[in-house]
């Protein structure tokens, strides 16, 4: 499987993670709020939960995808949309997202708790399901074997990327909470790029299932 289709799986998936999308929201916030070691631990149980769906998802469409390449092709073309939609949705609330991201809670939540959230964000995100299900066929090789192999394996590899990543995040906004919040324009400028980057992955997609 560690070939031409993997390759831009992970390209792609780097991509997408580090876009600020709703997972990095959560876990900006978090860290602008109660620092590095709860934007981590809000990371853990968010790719937790992450896992789980993409497990749901492999064993779920694994066979289906491998009997039917119009499936494939109508799937990539809703993941297609949905990137896009998220990046459009991303560019239009960039404001309103900005500012959530700047508000604390009153209690500082204990370590299980914030592992808990985080899991409940992550699996019972619709969006992660729809997402998971929705581009990751675009990536699978029927050539390199086992469909549903391909997905659990593309499942594992994005949450150890997205755990990395999103940690990454919120550790950078533990560390500069102060000069986060200092000025909400930096957060609006972090969420148009996530915005864009959204878009473009979107249309690439579309473009590669129109040439299947």
């Amino acid at each position: 499987m560690i070939g031409g289709h993997f390759a831009q799986f992970l390209v792609a998936s780097v991509l997408i993670i580090l876009a600020p999308g709703p997972s990095v929201l959560f876990t900006l916030a978090r860290g602008v709020a109660w620092g590095r070691s709860v934007a981590v631990l809000t990371v853990l149980g968010i790719n937790v939960g992450a896992l789980l769906l993409s497990l749901v998802v492999a064993f779920g469409l694994g066979p289906l995808l491998a009997h039917s390449k119009p499936l494939s092709i109508a799937l990539q073309i809703v993941g297609g949309l949905y990137l896009i939609w998220l990046g459009v949705d991303a560019l239009r609330q960039r404001e309103a997202h900005a500012h959530a991201m700047t508000e604390r809670e009153d209690v500082r939540p204990s370590r299980v708790q914030v592992i808990r959230q985080g899991f409940t964000v992550g699996i019972l995100n619709p969006k992660t399901l729809i997402f998971f299900a929705a581009v990751f066929p675009h990536f699978v090789d029927r050539t390199k074997g086992n469909v549903t192999v391909q997905l659990v394996v593309f499942g594992c590899v994005f949450c150890v990327i997205a755990f990395v990543c999103d940690s990454t995040w919120g550790v950078v906004a533990g560390t500069a909470r102060e000069w986060l919040v200092a000025s909400p324009r930096r957060l609006v400028v972090l969420r148009s790029i996530g915005g864009a980057v959204m878009c473009a992955l979107g249309v690439v997609i579309l473009v590669s299932a129109a040439l299947s």
